[in-house]
């Protein structure tokens, strides 16, 4: 297990497991939990039965979570439907052990959503509005929301549970900050000028064919429902905008910035305060002819604050005491308060910045109000009219011209574009990926792309550009520089092997160096983090096993050009905890039983689908 966290924590990323790891409690797969139809259920998972729909829809959330990575759609589609499974078992699981979450819990989670609130603060309205428009009741919403936080919460029993022990983590800073004694040689790549015979080049094309295909493209046509187009044409009159002002107007009022700054006579908790109280007022005197940032320097008791001025940055309601509260915000920017008492002993402070709270007027903000009523008074008829697009370009699958009467809009069209590249609205991986799925190349229309909270797009296919095999004369020449560029690495290959060989049967290092015209060199106490060598070197390196019998462990590294280096790993030290290791050893132990939590919940997860009862019919493949 040591092992395992130490490689993930090479190079850059050597204290990302220590110090910024975290655990990520995503909610478990609401959407997918959607009743099927009246079709043969394509995945099972005991007596739960899952159909095309959940199928695609699963495929869908799975896609947007890729950023435009290049993996196959079937391969996605594979790896949805295995997510789908396994979020179904642990979801059965959760229920056999009874776990529950309270409707409140529930509820107070949902109204925390940015989804459903409406200027930082939930809005019924706006939350049932977009219940309706997936067709979902508040009680089933709630439920699902349940579901998931059940799934999380047991998760969080293993992770809370896992531990790193003392030894654990000297266990890890050993192999951590380990170091290592090298000598290598550097093989460098000789460049071959012979040109390959027609032959060699046509039998690579052949072998390599694949390489050379033209890029697959589509073009597509589409409808949109915009939120903002649908709000542009509401028009409201200055009654209805002055009064949603109002309604708004703390949106439209800036907080009171006030910057602070005391002078501290602390005394002891029980002790006789009046020497305190006594210091303070001649203080106060000294103010008529010294500045407070100076006398502060001089005088008070807050080391830290009076290194400033006395400064205490900007004054927030509940940072101090209430008395203390009560006199900061009576005062006047420039004025400074007689001595007040507080646990710690007596204060003067004094006002040194302050911006009074202000509010825009109406006619200030009119253009942003007029937007923010326009957007709230269309979202009742965005929601309504994306169900019905929903609908229509369901049942009117071979064209868009009903789905875009039905919304009021034209069918506009995209230039060709590939699954990893396009414009305009084919720069969003939802597009390209539902251009390019089975049912949308087949000639129907897709299902309704949600873009962001106020569009919704459907396309269907407008032209079909197949990927096709470039002729061998066009890529003739760079098939030809590709088989030089091979031999030279080849041979820069054949001759480390040869080094490690000689290397290995006893022969010194700088003796084998001087016969090849190469150099050696040495590199004492090499740190996992060094930046001496390029990292694949690197890895090598702390993946060699130790010298024994008092010979040295001799590998090869390869680097993507083709370069070779030919190591010889003479010593190895064990690390130990650093003065600034120390420092973070309590936020590294949390963290490394966190890596250990995911272990061990990942390993749960596994034993449950081993013992479930699943069939996978669209894959041909049955787990028990």
């Amino acid at each position: 297990m040591l092992q395992k966290i130490r490689e993930k924590s090479q190079g850059v990323f050597a204290w990302a497991i220590l110090i910024v790891i975290c655990v990520p409690f995503a909610l478990w797969g609401i959407q997918n939990y959607i009743g099927g139809a009246s079709e043969d259920a394509l995945v099972t998972v005991g007596d739960r039965a899952f159909f095309q729909n959940d199928l695609n829809k699963a495929y869908q959330q799975y896609s947007q979570n890729l950023n435009g990575m290049k993996i196959d759609e079937a391969t996605i589609r594979q790896q949805a439907t295995l997510k789908l499974v396994k979020d179904e078992v642990l979801l059965q699981h959760v229920r056999d052990q009874d776990l529950i979450i309270s409707d409140e819990k529930a509820k107070e989670f949902i109204q925390g959503l940015e989804y459903f609130q409406v200027d930082g603060k939930f809005d019924n309205t706006h939350y049932k509005t977009l219940l309706r428009a997936q067709q979902l009741t508040s009680a089933q919403f709630v439920q699902r929301i349940k579901q998931a936080q059940v799934m999380e919460q047991y998760q969080r029993s293993i992770l809370s549970t896992s531990f790193a022990t003392d030894y654990d983590i000297e266990q890890f800073f050993k192999i951590q900050n380990q170091k290592r004694n090298i000598d290598y040689i550097t093989v460098p790549i000789t460049p071959i000028t012979e040109a390959p015979d027609d032959k060699a080049i046509q039998t690579y094309y052949q072998a390599n064919q694949s390489r050379y295909q033209t890029t697959e493209k589509v073009s597509v046509e589409y409808v949109q429902l915009s939120l903002s187009d649908l709000a542009k044409k509401i028009t409201l009159t200055e009654v209805q905008l002055k009064a949603f002002y109002e309604e708004q107007k703390e949106t439209y009022t800036s907080k009171e910035r006030r910057k602070i700054s005391h002078i501290l006579f602390s005394f002891k908790k029980g002790s006789n305060d009046d020497n305190a109280l006594a210091k303070a007022q001649a203080a106060q005197k000294q103010l008529a002819t010294k500045s407070f940032e100076d006398l502060a320097q001089e005088v008070s008791d807050d080391e830290i604050s009076a290194k400033k001025g006395g400064d205490l940055g900007l004054f927030e309601i509940g940072g101090l005491e209430p008395s203390l509260e009560k006199t900061v915000t009576q005062l006047t920017l420039g004025q400074v308060s007689a001595p007040v008492k507080s646990s710690f002993g007596y204060h003067l402070f004094k006002v040194t910045e302050l911006a009074p709270v202000t509010t825009k007027t109406f006619d200030e903000v009119k253009p942003e109000v007029t937007n923010a009523l326009q957007r709230k008074s269309a979202e009742t008829d965005f929601y309504e009219m994306a169900e019905r697009l929903a609908e229509v370009s369901y049942e009117n699958t071979s064209n868009l011209t009903v789905a875009a009467e039905t919304i009021g809009t034209t069918i506009e069209k995209t230039n060709s574009f590939s699954k990893d590249k396009g414009e305009g609205i084919a720069q969003d991986p939802i597009i390209r990926a539902a251009a390019f799925s089975e049912d949308v190349l087949k000639g129907n229309n897709s299902e309704p792309l949600e873009i962001g909270n106020d569009k919704v797009i459907v396309l269907r296919l407008s032209a079909h550009q197949p990927a096709s095999f470039q002729p061998l004369e066009a890529v003739k020449a760079e098939i030809s520089q590709l088989i030089l560029t091979q031999k030279a690495q080849q041979q820069a290959s054949k001759m480390a092997a040869d080094l490690k060989q000689q290397l290995l049967s006893g022969k010194n290092i700088q003796t084998l160096a001087t016969e090849n015209a190469l150099e050696v060199k040495t590199l004492d106490s090499l740190t996992r983090q060094n930046k001496l060598l390029p990292w694949p070197v690197n890895q090598v390196i702390f993946k060699a096993s130790k010298p024994t019998d008092n010979k040295p462990t001799v590998t090869t590294a390869a680097l993507n050009t083709g370069e070779q280096y030919v190591i010889a790993l003479n010593k190895v030290t064990e690390g130990v905890l650093s003065g600034g290791d120390k420092k973070q050893l309590k936020l590294a132990k949390f963290n490394i039983a966190k890596v250990l939590g995911e272990t061990t919940f990942e390993a749960v997860l596994a034993n449950l689908q081993a013992n479930a009862d699943i069939v996978i019919k669209d894959n041909s493949s049955t787990e028990k």
